[in-house]
């Protein structure tokens, strides 16, 4: 199912979304100008990891760093599937350390990667899909409670999808990036605004492909189903070399849309001047 747009006119021009989109969309076009071959690095080449691979690894969000602050972490191995990511005060690190096989990543600080990672995506399906709901359904929630406390929504929902994943795979070393786990936020809270809203949606069937109207609690409560099973069946952080899809941050996100948004919105509204009567 791939949602095109939905019938809730919106009040004002959501700059928020547009401005949200557009940083994603640069991020990404800033990843397309790197490289795919072999880092310049040689630490990196021996790896055989990307210069585009290095800076994913390096702006993504890594659970054991945001676990143990001030632990740095580097790559090791001879390049494909021997490839790993290894993080001081660890065996692993240890081990590859005294063999002289790590190249330590040049991260922004652990707290800053939990932002940078938001905007960071793996591929071209994986920005136009999240562009792509951010547009049909941020505009709405964005309308709801005004820019400034959306923008505070849409982090603080990427932020909890990040700590959502990272909390179950405290020790993990694997790399987290896109902005699903904040649009999943948006997508929660636009399901309890909108739940009848009309969404039309291209269905694709094996070979039968056809547009139908769906009501968004329909078309989002089987989004958040197709996310939470394989979430809970372990399927969880997406690999550096791999592009794995970090079901349980889309969670986490999503729950956490459908807890705030009534809270957001009040807020929005008692921030409202009162018309004299």
């Amino acid at each position: 199912m791939l949602p095109l747009k939905d019938n809730v006119p919106t009040a004002r021009f959501p700059v928020v979304t547009v401005l949200l989109i557009l940083l994603n969309v640069v991020a990404f076009a800033w990843e397309l100008t790197l490289p795919t071959d072999q880092a310049s690095n040689a630490g990196f080449e021996r790896a055989g990891v990307s210069k585009r691979d290095q800076a994913l690894a390096e702006y993504g969000a890594i659970p054991y760093r945001l676990t143990h602050p001030g632990k740095e972490c580097g790559i090791t191995g001879q390049g494909g599937d021997s490839t790993n990511i290894v993080c001081q005060g660890t065996s692993d690190y240890a081990r590859a350390s005294a063999e002289g096989q790590v190249t330590m990543l040049d991260s922004p600080p652990w707290w800053a990667t939990v932002f940078t990672s938001m905007f960071l995506h793996a591929g071209w399906l994986h920005i136009v899909g999240n562009m792509l709901f951010l547009w049909i359904f941020g505009n709405n929630v964005e309308d709801s409670m005004g820019r400034v406390r959306y923008l505070l929504f849409y982090l603080l929902g990427g932020i909890v999808a990040t700590y959502t994943l990272t909390l179950l795979n405290a020790d993990s070393a694997e790399v987290l990036f896109g902005a699903s786990g904040a649009i999943a936020a948006v997508l929660g809270g636009y399901i309890l605004l909108h739940p009848r809203s009309g969404v039309l949606t291209l269905i694709f069937l094996f070979l039968f492909v056809t547009l139908v109207e769906i009501p968004a609690v329909i078309m989002l409560g089987i989004w958040f189903i197709l996310q939470a099973l394989p979430g809970i069946g372990g399927i969880s952080i997406p690999l550096l070399t791999s592009g794995g899809v970090a079901y349980l941050a889309h969670v986490g996100g999503f729950l956490f849309g459908l807890a705030m948004i009534k809270p957001f919105v009040a807020w929005a509204r008692a921030r409202r001047p009162r018309l004299a009567h």
